[in-house]
């Protein structure tokens, strides 16, 4: 029996508070091995099990593809020589690690070129870091602010939308930060990758993920991990 979304699990490091292995983040290739999205374990061992996906796991700088059958297979070299580099999914009569990529099988569309305009893509290109003061602050401090304020017919756009603490958000007002003498820390701009991505790709469990990401000039679709 493979793991399904009830299976009991073995928690490794990088999972703690209670969550589960089954949360851990998996990236989804198109059959031309083209990034498409992000989704949790749960969801990738459904594809795995319905047979329309494989794993794809990097290996010596080579893509090598597994079934699911076979994944499972190579579970117990993975236990005695790389414990320490898998989360691990237990049920009754197997254990497995998670696959860090998957490729479906029969999907070859690509991803959408557009990183979506929105508050969290937002507040992850600036890093939750105020534009004008330079201070970091927890998403509940940050606000967004027109550089060119909407009265002065400023529009919700990349290069026209900043994080702004409460503070100075204020103090600027419906002026542009000539008219209010204030500066920004950094010219705002539309980013090629969704900016979301980076805060995993600084993990060593997911460096495997750059091997498809850092020649990649599609958006990465998050999605499925809003919260």
């Amino acid at each position: 029996m493979m793991p399904k979304s009830h299976a009991s699990t073995t928690q490794t490091a990088g999972h703690s508070g209670g969550a589960s292995v089954l949360d851990a983040k998996v990236l989804v290739l198109n059959k031309h091995f083209a990034p498409l999205r992000i989704v949790d374990a749960r969801r990738a061992f459904t594809m795995l099990c319905r047979a329309t996906a494989e794993v794809v796991s990097v290996e010596s700088n080579t893509y090598v593809s597994y079934s699911i059958q076979s994944w499972a297979e190579a579970a117990e070299f993975q236990r005695a020589f790389e414990v320490d580099d898998h989360d691990w999914v237990s049920t009754p009569s197997v254990v497995i690690a998670v696959p860090k990529i998957v490729r479906l099988l029969g999907y070859d569309r690509l991803p959408r070129e557009l990183v979506k305009l929105n508050r969290r893509n937002i507040y992850a290109r600036d890093g939750n870091k105020c534009q004008y003061c330079g201070k970091h602050y927890s998403t509940r401090e940050l606000t967004l602010d027109h550089i060119l304020p909407r009265v002065q017919g400023g529009g919700n756009t990349w290069e026209n939308l900043v994080c702004a603490c409460v503070k100075c958000n204020a103090r600027k007002g419906g002026r542009t930060p000539r008219q209010a003498h204030m500066a920004l820390i950094r010219v705002p701009f539309r980013p090629r990758r969704n900016p979301a991505i980076t805060v995993r790709l600084g993990s060593k469990r997911y460096q495997s993920w750059k091997n498809f990401l850092d020649e990649a000039y599609w958006t990465i679709d998050l999605s499925d991990t809003e919260e």
